[in-house]
């Protein structure tokens, strides 16, 4: 199926690591201009360079999210190349595990890490997704449905990246842009197989984790989360706002009483 996105500028934050990384190649696959901001220079520049290589159009932008005139600048500096921003993805964000231990300084700063920020890109691209009647797709976290413990600003912001969804898709219809929201929960990133390998027992980690997974008993990989993000901002998409898509094979909604006990019997 073409996904009708050749030409198409996109912002992926977050974009050369982990899910951003996936992001970023499937947005390239399918012939869309790839602008990756990053705040790591190096990952930035080969993942750029690589897709440049493979034939696509990419180019990257180093600065940290929560400094707004680096922002600007790099926004500015897209529309000076290519004209036009057509697609924004919000991935870009950090679980930072600031509870309720770490006070409201921390908690401030968690939430300018993870949301203010998120704001702060789609204000400043605003009038270019007008222009184009582009799309934006914000990566949530099942954590803003079912907690997670020990990260309430992180928590905070994927709930507040919840409502945001659904306002702007109210907010900007009659602009023609749509607004959804892709929410993974387990995903084998390297930042979470780094958290795993910090554990005690890695292989247990990852078996008990597997179990909690009803789908295939497996964690969702970036991939998967990639193409659900592509489809949503392709006009193969067209008249899909104000979603919340739960890419998690059945982790949040599905009953564990019995997908457990599918499992089990399936074993024994």
């Amino acid at each position: 199926m073409d996904l009708q996105l050749s030409k198409k500028v996109v912002i992926v934050t977050g974009g050369s690591k982990g899910i951003g990384e996936a992001i970023s190649r499937q947005f390239s696959i399918e012939g869309a201009t790839v602008c990756i901001f990053t705040r790591d220079q190096e990952s930035g520049q080969n993942l750029a360079h690589e897709l440049t290589e493979k034939g696509g159009q990419s180019r990257f932008y180093s600065m940290d999210m929560t400094d707004e005139l680096a922002v600007i600048e790099a926004v500015q500096q897209v529309l000076l190349e290519f004209g036009k921003i057509d697609v924004v993805v919000n991935n870009a964000a950090t679980n930072d595990a600031v509870g309720l231990r770490h006070g409201v300084a921390q908690f401030r700063n968690s939430l300018e890490r993870n949301i203010v920020q998120v704001y702060s890109l789609i204000h400043l691209t605003l009038d270019a997704l007008i222009e184009s009647k582009g799309c934006i797709v914000n990566i949530g976290s099942k954590c803003s449905t079912t907690g997670q413990g020990g990260t309430s600003g992180y928590a905070a912001s994927k709930g507040a990246m919840a409502a945001l969804t659904r306002e702007w898709a109210v907010d900007l219809l009659h602009y023609g842009i749509r607004v959804n929201e892709v929410i993974p929960a387990e995903v084998m990133t390297p930042q979470y197989e780094n958290w795993i390998q910090s554990t005690s027992n890695p292989k247990e980690v990852v078996e008990d984790l597997n179990r909690l997974i009803p789908l295939g008993q497996r964690t969702t990989t970036a991939e998967e989360i990639a193409n659900a993000v592509v489809f949503i901002a392709s006009p193969r998409s067209s008249h899909t706002t104000g979603q919340r898509w739960y890419v998690d094979g059945g982790y949040v909604h599905l009953d564990r009483a019995c997908t457990q006990k599918a499992s089990h019997l399936k074993k024994s």
